[in-house]
């Protein structure tokens, strides 16, 4: 018993361990904090995933074209089989088809999906709209 009583970690100093322990430490403290931060503002979300305006989603990337967008549930719109959601992003709102039935008004989401756009022309017009099927 006296021998685990006067136990000390002194050992730890002598052999240079206590600092890759400490530093080891202090870099899983700051990627977890990072890791629950918005970093949308930079272009990215916490999965490290190029986020893309909405304002820059055109008719012409109807090609299949796989995008992420984050923002933020405006409206759902329950159809046969899937939903429509439409995204908010600060810089312009697109419609989201997807399988998912979970998501409420007002969440902020990450959606990854394909550009699609569908042709709607009216007396010579186009009234087409750019929406993404989530994948």
């Amino acid at each position: 018993m006296q021998l685990v009583k006067n136990f000390n970690f002194s050992f730890l100093y002598k052999y240079g361990i206590v600092v890759p322990i400490r530093l080891g430490l202090t870099l899983c403290l700051v990627g977890g904090l990072l890791s629950c931060g918005n970093l949308g503002r930079f272009g990215m979300n916490a999965i490290g995933a190029n986020i893309t305006q909405i304002q820059e989603l055109k008719p012409e990337q109807d090609d299949g074209t796989t995008v992420y967008v984050q923002g933020k549930v405006e409206k759902r719109i329950p159809l046969l089989n899937q939903y429509a959601y439409q995204i908010n992003d600060s810089t312009g709102k697109i419609w989201v088809v997807t399988n998912q039935t979970g998501l409420g008004e007002g969440e902020q989401v990450v959606i990854k999906g394909k550009v699609r756009h569908q042709s709607i022309p009216l007396a010579g017009k186009e009234y087409g709209e750019v929406y993404i099927e989530e994948q």
